[in-house]
């Protein structure tokens, strides 16, 4: 296997992780269009949607920053890793429950189970390659983990499309819940390799205490984020992104202030890193528009009917549904195939599925008559299955430069991925230029090779950010380090959710997915800025 010359303790953290996504992965491959169902869904608006959506992903990696402050100073990473584990199963079983009120005791679960989870094995995987004989590895340590959890990524969206398709959404829900049980019994079985490095760091001189944290930090956090959602009006999009900006700004304090207490030589590090959690903001504002705007593209405007040998194989594997077609449902011009409500009531869904809005003419089937179409949550597989395809070849291409001593450092592959992320955009701009703003199906192949782009960057983004943390946190306070890349990630993932609830106020769509490409090209222009100065920190802190 390619990671015969690593740690031991890799390949059982790689499946624990590999597991964990599975259920996230699936839970969000069908999130948002469950919320939209209207025959057994809750049948919520784009637009509705979409806030909840952001508003869920941006809460469950704001958490983080919790769980790696309680894991570096009292409970480590094993007791942190497992009790997250479990509560995120739980709240995945929890939204098989059709209920409002049970789907956000399901939703806090997983928020909280993610922070004690995600950080910490994250760091348990960076403290097993500080040895003499595989700190040089830990990038490409870095890299194997993050094709773990892009396998949980791809193989989930098959899972979750055929138990819908057979048995309901409840069913898809209780799946996910299973993978997160499957891998916290793995993490378990491994544990005897890498039980050394679970440490807990304790409270170091100058450190805030936790009493002192909940005072100044989390309670003022949630009486933030409750006087934000209680402002009249909404000042950014809707009240609950009031209540999660307003909630941050405690968050925001306290990082900063890291680093003005730090210590004169961890200054610069935890500066540095500050500086590109906030850089990289913008790039999962857009990347995780994977499961909102994204997913609509997938869902309505891309060619999804199957024919022939494939819809024989799709229908075998419960990967596709059938949906009638009526002639209300071919009106290209208005509008009325979006969700009705009067005063939060759904009065009537017109044109319901609207997936013959935009059938080219020829490929309508007789009036009554039933097409065979894959199911829209497959394509949240495409992104993990380049990751997988491409991980390899990334590994390599960096491996090479290496032994030739020409390996980029991480902060410049974190500013080449922005870029190659930006040119991901270009693809989608094309589509909707290709299909006359949406007039007509687009191929699955804008997808495709959209995806395959922004995974490009993605790899160089995402498992370096990840890596560099490791290298340049202080001892003491790596897991909250840690912590501070996903609250970044949440303040990201909770702008793609705002994005996100615009893509209706478009109606030239390419105009949407340019200030994507804008807001990536940004982030670009702020790393090159930063890169000379980031680049000397690292050599000061002796790591190349």
């Amino acid at each position: 296997m390619f990671w015969k010359s690593h740690p031991r303790g890799l390949p059982y953290l790689f499946f624990s992780e590999m597991w964990e996504r599975f259920g996230y992965y699936l839970m969000i491959g069908i999130f948002t269009l469950y919320l939209k169902d209207v025959e057994t869904g809750f049948g919520m608006t784009e637009a509705e949607s979409a806030d909840l959506y952001g508003t869920f992903i941006a809460l469950v990696f704001l958490t983080p920053f919790l769980g790696g402050l309680i894991a570096d100073r009292y409970w480590a990473y094993k007791k942190s890793i497992v009790i997250g584990g479990l509560m995120m199963a739980g709240g995945y079983c929890l939204m098989a429950v059709h209920n409002i009120q049970v789907l956000y005791i399901a939703m806090t679960l997983v928020i909280f189970g993610n922070g004690f989870f995600k950080p910490n094995i994250s760091t348990l995987l960076g403290n097993i390659y500080n040895t003499d004989q595989h700190v040089h590895q830990k990038d490409e340590g870095y890299n194997i983990f993050y094709m773990g959890i892009n396998i949980g990524a791809f193989i989930c969206n098959f899972f979750g499309a055929a138990l819908q398709i057979m048995l309901g959404w409840s069913y898809a829900f209780l799946a996910a819940g299973i993978g997160m049980f499957i891998g916290v019994a793995v993490f378990l079985i491994g544990l005897k390799h890498y039980k050394q490095y679970d440490v807990k760091k304790g409270v170091q001189e100058g450190d805030m205490s936790f009493t002192k944290i909940c005072l100044l930090i989390l309670f003022p956090s949630v009486i933030f984020g409750i006087i934000g959602w209680l402002i009249p009006g909404a000042l950014v999009g809707s009240d609950s992104t009031d209540a999660f900006i307003f909630a941050c700004l405690p968050v925001l304090y306290f990082y900063s202030s890291l680093y003005f207490k730090a210590k004169p030589e961890d200054k610069n590090p935890i500066l540095a890193l500050l500086a590109i959690f906030a850089v990289v903001i913008l790039f999962w504002a857009v990347f995780k528009q994977n499961g909102s705007a994204l997913n609509t593209w997938a869902d309505r405007y891309t060619d999804r009917q199957l024919e022939g040998s494939m819809q024989t194989v799709f229908e075998t594997f419960k990967l596709a549904k059938n949906i009638s077609y009526t002639k209300d449902s071919v009106s290209l011009y208005d509008d009325k195939f979006r969700l009705q409500k009067v005063n939060g009531v759904i009065q009537k869904e017109y044109n319901y599925p609207s997936y013959f809005k935009n059938c080219p003419p020829e490929r309508l089937p007789t009036e009554g008559s039933k097409i065979s179409v894959w199911s829209t949550n497959l394509s949240q597989s495409i992104n993990p299955a380049w990751v997988i395809f491409l991980t390899p070849l990334v590994v390599a291409l960096f491996t090479y430069l290496r032994r030739r001593g020409k390996e980029p450092s991480t902060p410049t592959k974190i500013t080449l991925g922005l870029f190659i992320s930006a040119l991901s955009v270009l693809f989608m701009i094309a589509a909707v230029y290709a299909t006359q703003n949406g007039v007509s199906k687009a191929s699955v192949l804008w997808l495709v090779m959209s995806y395959g782009v922004i995974t490009v960057g993605e790899l160089f983004l995402s498992p370096m950010g990840l890596s560099l943390v490791s290298k340049l946190s202080p001892a003491h306070i790596t897991s909250l380090m840690m912590g501070g890349w996903f609250v970044s990630t949440s303040i990201g993932n909770k702008l793609s959710g705002v994005l996100a609830t615009l893509w209706d106020n478009y109606d030239n769509k390419a105009n949407y997915f340019w200030l994507n490409f804008s807001l990536l090209i940004f982030a670009t222009l702020l790393m090159l800025i930063l890169l000379k100065w980031l680049n000397k920190v690292m050599v000061e802190k002796g790591i190349k």
